[in-house]
């Protein structure tokens, strides 16, 4: 009897040891959470806010002049057009945030009740130390392993030359030029292959077009894949080479005509021009000035802006901004040297700005807690192309030049005439759609379907003016050098897909390449 007792004593202990235990995990648990929730959300505010306090020190600086030449009437006026345009602005970001708190806790809160109700019946499953575990691992998901996968992508993110992944073919005062060389070893370069140029955005860089070569995610390797001669052009490190902090577009024109000229000697072909983003705008332009005449005979856009007065989101953002403050000098950094660049940091936050509803800081903050929540006791797991999206995001983020900046503002604020003009010239000439065709030129219009920093009717400008082919993606702005960069991917580049057959623009310079051979022949 005395034995039994014993036996039964001690499996009380054990069992009143196992539920202090259950409530000190509880306690920690939740601490941490709560540790990590502030630490989390810290973070996500002050990327958020620093760009906002250096545009601060751009604005006092810009103001402090125009506060002498400006009326004070006029200038009292614009300040409450300000203040006005703040507080709508603060309005959207804050309704937003309570927006996805309240799904947050739609999500969360009759889970913590189950817990609550299961801790105090002492049911074993779903109780609190099982809830605020979950907890303690989202937050440190979103605090440490999310930022540790980040970092640790790099070396797989991007085109690497140093390890020999292309040649350097060329060189000018502001730009590299690369042969990007297929990831695939028993894929021959094809000397006499119809030659291409890629022309990558200004502001992040080339490298989100070689997203993720060794998962066969580039999309500059889609083309060296085939075989076909293909090149990069790669704009110098602006902090450190005053040539590229002054150029202008007529630099631009003139330094891409050196390429094409150099990569025509080689291969005997005239050259594919394929601009992605705003590499597609600056292409186009480049064309249009006529240095490129005898050179180019085709050219490929992605997601390029071609008139942003149509861009609704950037649009209506820029006419709701006072007229007195939609000027390019509050977004103008000065280097050591005296040279003036545009702040590349900061046009990403006028785009955050544009998207406030989605870009606030706890709106992002909970969105990726809960894209992040364990399921299942299973480890949170973070796919590479997550990490490598907000890598590209995070470090790949570049100043302009001043004179490209412009050319860009004035597309923005300035609407194509119904000639289909331009609002920019180079070497003092208009530019006008109807060179294309003129010029014989076949273009090849790629745009996301789902895109809300080039919105489709932007992207597609040109046709009120010209003919050109067009190909609709499926997604967003970077889908096609992310996700339609697979080759086994739906909407494989080299393939015609979708319901209307569109050409992927992989496609479509293999199909110039054919269609130039038969004429040879």
């Amino acid at each position: 009897m005395s034995t039994v007792k014993q036996i039964s004593g001690k499996c009380l202990d054990e069992k009143l040891l196992g539920k202090m235990m259950s409530h000190v995990n509880v306690v920690a648990n939740h601490l941490t959470a709560m540790q990590n929730y502030c630490v989390g959300y810290s973070k996500y505010l002050n990327d958020f806010m620093l760009p906002f306090l250096i545009s601060t020190n751009y604005f006092n600086r810009v103001e402090q002049d125009k506060l002498i030449m400006t009326s004070p009437l006029e200038t009292f006026r614009s300040y409450m057009d300000l203040l006005s345009f703040n507080l709508e602005l603060s309005n959207k970001g804050l309704t937003a945030g309570m927006e996805m708190t309240n799904e947050y806790f739609k999500r969360e809160v009759p889970a913590a009740v189950t817990a609550l109700i299961n801790t105090v019946l002492d049911i074993n499953s779903n109780d609190m130390e099982e809830f605020t575990s979950r907890h303690s691992r989202m937050t440190q998901a979103v605090t440490r392993i999310y930022p540790e996968a980040i970092r640790n992508v790099e070396s797989e993110f991007g085109f690497h030359f140093e390890r020999g992944t292309g040649v350097k073919f060329s060189e000018t005062d502001r730009f590299l030029l690369y042969q990007v060389l297929p990831t695939d070893p028993s894929v021959p370069v094809r000397e006499d292959g119809k030659p291409l140029i890629i022309l990558p955005p200004f502001v992040l860089g080339a490298n989100i077009l070689a997203f993720l070569p060794g998962e066969n995610k580039s999309y500059t390797h889609c083309f060296a894949n085939q075989g076909i001669p293909t090149y990069i052009r790669i704009m110098k490190d602006i902090q450190t080479t005053p040539a590229v902090q002054v150029m202008s577009g007529e630099d631009d024109a003139r330094d891409t005509r050196v390429f094409c000229e150099q990569i025509m000697a080689r291969h005997g072909k005239p050259v594919t021009l394929n601009g992605y983003c705003q590499g597609g705008f600056s292409g186009i332009c480049d064309i249009l000035s006529g240095e490129l005449d005898g050179l180019v005979d085709a050219l490929i856009t992605c997601v390029s802006p071609m008139d942003g007065t149509r861009s609704h989101g950037l649009k209506n953002f820029l006419f709701d901004l006072p007229a007195r403050f939609n000027d390019l000098a509050y977004g103008t950094k000065m280097l050591a040297n005296g040279n003036k660049v545009a702040d590349g940091n900061l046009m990403g936050w006028v785009y955050k700005l544009k998207s406030i509803q989605s870009e606030a800081p706890v709106v992002a903050f909970l969105r990726d807690l809960m894209m992040l929540s364990p399921r299942d006791h299973e480890p949170v797991k973070i796919s590479k192309t997550a990490a490598a999206l907000n890598y590209w995001l995070q470090n790949e983020r570049s100043d302009l030049p001043l004179s490209i900046t412009e050319m860009s503002f004035a597309s923005y604020n300035i609407p194509i005439t119904p000639d289909g003009t331009l609002p920019i010239r180079l070497f003092g000439k208009p530019l006008n759609f109807k060179r294309i065709q003129e010029k014989g030129i076949k273009w090849l219009i790629c745009y996301g379907e789902r895109d809300d920093l080039v919105e489709k009717e932007t992207a597609l400008a040109p046709l009120d003016y010209i003919d050109a082919e067009v190909s609709a993606f499926p997604k967003g702005h970077v889908a096609i050098a992310t996700s339609w960069s697979d080759p086994k991917s739906a909407c494989a580049l080299h393939t015609r897909f979708g319901d209307k057959n569109y050409r992927g623009p992989v496609r479509f310079h293999l199909d110039m390449e054919l269609s130039s051979q038969t004429e040879d022949i």
